[in-house]
């Protein structure tokens, strides 16, 4: 026993050396910060955020002006198509089909007498006791007898049509959103028709306007799979996908977006109209890959920094060329060798903003250089005092 003790005492002691070396490494005593590469899965996404709203959303107001005087539906009343859910007072419309009525039947009856004095004269012209002139004055006279007919005949049709208007009925089938009268007070419909109910079809299912900026609408596609939440349910999250990608530009202060319409089944009805949604698009999803951290592929070292600095490739006027926000696939990252870092050549994939897929050059367990610990402290002390002297202590 006596005679493995000091071999014991020296394989404890290695192994006191090994992780003393390791922790010494990991912990920057070699200048420099790193992480390893590892695997797992990944997913690139595309941020916005959009409002939901209905499928379909009917606005229903009114053609004709008069004071409310029954209302049939309220907030959240579910209606059904040709449903009565307002009443306009209809006395004045009602006077006016009246009188309409009036017209027509004077009209009719002059009808009538011109085709009596057409009928009379005629049969005297035909006898040699009426000249050609008063035959032509009484066939003009019954023809405009005929169109006065058709003249209040039509004025009694917009009357009848007016009073008819007066009952306000639901479009379609759904749920009123909003109610934007009460009973009592006056709709006028003279420039534009007012709104007096919003009624959605169906909330099981509502759309998502979702304003995509321009250097993402390129990789946003319909049937691409959305994740988003909604401030309500801040721990759930909720699916759906993109049915549309809307061409006509949205410009606000210079900023480009493009209305991207992603299908939500909201069969629980949890969500609302008007909600804002936080949505992330799915634009592709890989598992089980070799991916390292973002900030490997920012670090260079100050001499290769100097050494690779870029050409400006700004035009004349100053515009930004095409395809500068294009990600290479060829990137150079370092791997702590021996204490230093050694350049490696890898190729990229998919990235989700902080790690990034390697498709070639790395393998599982490499350790790349992520920053250097004299930039770290060099950044983090405090600047100097640009007024310069001695600072005094106060008690």
């Amino acid at each position: 026993m006596k005679r493995f003790l000091p071999i014991g005492v020296i394989i404890v002691a290695l192994l006191i050396i090994l992780f003393a070396v390791r922790r010494c490494t990991q912990s920057g005593v070699s200048g420099y910060l790193t992480a390893n590469v590892t695997r797992g899965p990944i997913t690139q996404l595309v941020t916005a955020t959009g409002t939901l709203n209905p499928v379909v959303n009917v606005q229903v107001g009114s053609q004709v002006s008069g004071n409310i005087a029954k209302l049939f539906a309220d907030f959240n009343s579910e209606v059904k198509a040709g449903q009565t859910v307002a009443q306009i007072d209809p006395m004045l419309f009602q006077a006016a089909v009246t009188q309409a009525e009036g017209d027509v039947a004077n009209a009719q009856a002059a009808l009538e007498l011109a085709k009596v004095n057409a009928t009379r004269t005629q049969q005297l012209f035909n006898q040699k006791n009426s000249s050609q002139q008063d035959l032509d004055t009484a066939n003009a006279n019954l023809h405009q007898a005929e169109a006065n007919v058709k003249i209040k005949q039509g004025a009694l049709d917009k009357a009848k049509a007016d009073l008819d208007h007066c009952t306000i009925t639901s479009p379609i089938d759904g749920v009123v959103i909003s109610r934007n009268v009460d009973v009592g007070q006056t709709v006028a419909a003279s420039l534009q028709a007012p709104v007096i109910f919003q009624i959605a079809n169906d909330l099981s299912k509502m759309q998502i306007d979702s304003n995509v900026a321009e250097a993402d609408v390129g990789a946003v596609s319909v049937d691409q799979d959305v994740d988003f939440t909604v401030d309500a349910f801040p721990t759930r999250t909720f699916h759906g996908k993109v049915v549309q990608v809307r061409n006509a530009p949205i410009t606000v202060q210079n900023v480009v977006t493009y209305d991207t319409v992603i299908g939500v089944n909201n069969a629980d009805l949890k969500l609302k109209p008007g909600m804002t949604a936080n949505v992330s698009i799915i634009i592709a999803h890989k598992d089980n890959v070799v991916q390292l951290k973002n900030a490997a592929l920012r670090y260079r070292p100050p001499d290769a920094a100097t050494a690779e600095q870029p050409k400006s490739t700004s035009s004349p006027s100053g515009q930004r060329p095409t395809g500068a926000r294009e990600r290479r696939p060829d990137r150079t990252v370092y791997v702590l060798s021996y204490g230093r870092p050694k350049p490696v050549q890898i190729k990229t994939g998919i990235s989700d903003g902080i790690m990034t897929e390697v498709t070639e050059g790395l393998k599982e367990g490499d350790r790349v250089v992520t920053a250097e610990l004299s930039s770290l402290a060099a950044s983090s002390s405090p600047p100097a005092n640009p007024f310069g002297g001695q600072q005094r202590r106060f008690p």
